[in-house]
């Protein structure tokens, strides 16, 4: 192994040990077994930096279904709703020609408070401009996170298809597809024609990602895409429409929402018919691990290195970093906006028992189990709560 490669593994051991030896310590092989393959191409061979692509390999089977049958009414109206709820990244509705300054001095992009660095004295130090170039920093990478996100999302919708056992999942599903594919096309525009700057994708997402692709279970591609992904995506728009101050913004955010809504009904409807009817106990005590441990990467772990790495790495060592990261107010709100949305739906899933309470008690996060979950949630509750 070269020098390069031993620096690259110490890294990712000093990153991503705490979730390493978290998930061996409660005796979680099986997850974190699926999950070293990923780990090894995207934490020590760091497979996507710098890369135009990376090749994932998909296993799973494919569902034909002969009879054609339309026997699941909540999931068929769930479909009347996609069909008419379609939208055009380039319709008139959209004003893609309205000048905007992401380093705006004056009207700032987000508020200064939710920037890691303002808490620090330097930043009294800082000239406005470098302010603005932060404030950009920021949007840009989460707005960065989501367009990887959406890419994984169209690829798990496109396999989920394929394999789930219902004619009118299969039909919901299609319609998925083209929403992920037209979010994927909305974020990359609004980031290079308004933001004018893209972040690589966050190695715990990319391992997730390989891993949920990988995986030759549609349910478990389901419940990691469908519930814990789009359900934390589903927090960040509104999180971020919540505090962003541009019109274009605010606006695809709405009608993303809206779609998403629609996408985590369709994974709690599916799921729950699934898991009532297909699972045995141990096989269900198997996804309720592994939605808590998807959970715990998602709050631990996604603490913005991207941006340690380019603006605080000379100002905190990575293990500061981390706990200074996780206490922010944006990561906090973040955290507060995912959860409140997703753990609902655990529940009502069957996956938030008398095993894993403790678990999600322990992560601050328990409380949120006495939101109302999907679909009674509808997306305009969700955009009703949207300060």
């Amino acid at each position: 192994m070269s020098i390069q490669s031993l620096s690259q593994l110490f890294l990712a051991l000093e990153r991503n040990w705490p979730t390493v030896s978290e998930t061996v310590a409660r005796g979680n092989i099986n997850m974190l077994r699926s999950f070293l393959g990923p780990a090894f191409k995207g934490l020590v061979l760091q497979t996507s930096r710098g890369a135009s692509s990376t090749l994932m390999t998909a296993s799973h089977d494919v569902h034909y279904d002969w009879q054609y049958l339309r026997e699941f009414p909540a999931m068929a109206r769930l479909y009347e709703a996609a069909k008419s709820g379609q939208w055009n990244v380039n319709d008139e509705s959209l004003d893609w020609s309205r000048e905007f300054d992401p380093l705006d001095q004056v009207n700032h992009l987000i508020p200064d408070s939710y920037c890691p660095g303002v808490v620090l004295p330097i930043w009294g130090k800082m000239s406005e401009k470098e302010k603005a170039e932060h404030r950009q920093a920021l949007l840009s990478w989460m707005l960065s996170q989501i367009l990887h996100g959406e890419q994984g999302a169209l690829y798990g919708a496109a396999q989920v298809l394929q394999a789930v056992p219902w004619l009118d999942g299969k039909l919901f599903g299609a319609t998925q597809v083209v929403d992920e594919a037209r979010h994927v096309e909305v974020f990359h525009r609004y980031l290079n024609e308004k933001l004018h700057r893209k972040y690589e994708i966050n190695e715990n997402l990319y391992v997730l990602s390989e891993a949920l692709v990988a995986d030759p279970r549609w349910d478990i591609k389901f419940l990691g895409m469908q519930i814990m992904i789009e359900g934390f995506a589903l927090g960040a728009f509104t999180m971020i429409r919540g505090i962003v101050n541009e019109p274009l913004l605010r606006e695809i955010l709405r009608l993303i929402v809206i779609d998403e809504a629609r996408h985590v009904n369709y994974g709690v409807l599916a799921l729950k018919r699934f898991y009532e009817t297909e699972l045995n106990e141990k096989e269900r005590a198997e996804r309720e691990d592994l939605a808590f441990e998807i959970a715990l990467l998602l709050q631990r772990r996604f603490l913005i290195h991207e941006m340690y790495e380019e603006y605080w790495g000379n100002y905190f060592t990575l293990k500061e970093w981390n706990k200074f990261a996780s206490d922010s107010q944006l990561m906090t709100f973040f955290r507060n906006s995912m959860f409140r949305l997703m753990i609902p739906n655990l529940k009502r899933l069957g996956l938030l028992t008398e095993r894993s309470r403790p678990r999600y008690a322990e992560m601050g996060i328990l409380s949120f189990e006495s939101g109302r979950a999907m679909p009674d949630l509808t997306s305009e509750d969700i955009l009703a709560a949207t300060p």
